[in-house]
């Protein structure tokens, strides 16, 4: 009967937990109360771990394992409002910028992962993969759909790469309509917000883009040096370099003058 109700995991525990129950002599209720408790604890591992699947994550990341003492200029609780149910009740947008290997998309897959623990389905993507995909659709609105059934998008490194004269226009239609359907959107950047027209060919574009994520969002900037890199001292200022460049060339141009 077990077997054919679907209910593998009492079918499994039953033979172990009987004994127990006899020994100790458990209620009927206590009996049944555990043997329920199993059943369900295993099916929303499982369900868990198949929405984790599905959302694509790159590597697995949770806010348990984000080195907060690195990143002394973030605190824990400046991400509470994002970590509970309201990020999808209250529709809750992020747009975090910073350079490389300061945690960003770290924090936005620990974010969506509290999500799916919360119940909730996600989505990771880059902003170049999204607007590709979206660019050479046959049929956007059939396109669209990976990208605004999931209550909670990541869309990461926005701004790394070039995008073509269309990327403003797929990206709008993705924040309007997750706009529209009140589902939160986690953005990193590594270019500041006012950069964003010259990423996307469009400034208007960019700024309703920007407008609509930070409605109900929040904007956080990240500093410091890189995790990937910690513990090693490199000089990574280039613009330091650039201007060493200049004036090495400028010399050299200036001894050339006066030979």
């Amino acid at each position: 009967m077990l077997k054919s109700l679907g209910l593998s995991t009492i079918q499994r525990v039953l033979p172990e937990l009987v004994p127990i129950a006899e020994r100790e002599s458990w209620s009927y209720q206590q009996l049944l109360e555990r043997l329920l408790a199993e059943e369900v604890a295993h099916r929303s591992e499982r369900r868990t771990h198949t929405l984790i699947t599905k959302a694509k994550f790159p590597f697995e990341a949770t806010i348990d394992t984000f080195d907060f003492t690195f990143r002394s200029d973030l605190k824990r609780q400046m991400l509470g409002r994002f970590l509970g149910p309201e990020l999808v009740s209250d529709h809750r947008s992020l747009i975090l910028e910073g350079p490389p290997g300061t945690g960003k998309t770290h924090l936005c897959i620990a974010i969506a992962y509290k999500a799916i623990q919360n119940g909730f389905t996600a989505r990771f993507t880059t902003a170049a993969a999204l607007i590709n995909d979206l660019c050479v659709a046959p049929e956007r609105n059939v396109a669209l759909q990976p990208y605004l059934r999931p209550h909670v998008l990541v869309i990461d490194e926005m701004g790394y790469l070039g995008y073509g004269p269309g990327a403003a226009d797929v990206l709008f239609q993705v924040v309007d309509q997750r706009y529209l359907k009140g589902k939160p959107i986690l953005l990193t950047t590594n270019k500041p917000l006012n950069q964003w027209g010259r990423v996307l060919h469009d400034q208007e574009l960019a700024r309703a883009i920007i407008d609509r994520t930070l409605h109900h969002g929040d904007y956080l900037k990240l500093a410091g040096p890189s995790f990937r890199l910690k513990g090693r001292k490199l000089d990574l200022d280039l613009n330091s370099i650039d201007k060493t460049t200049a004036t090495a060339s400028k010399k050299s141009e200036e001894k050339s003058l006066n030979d």
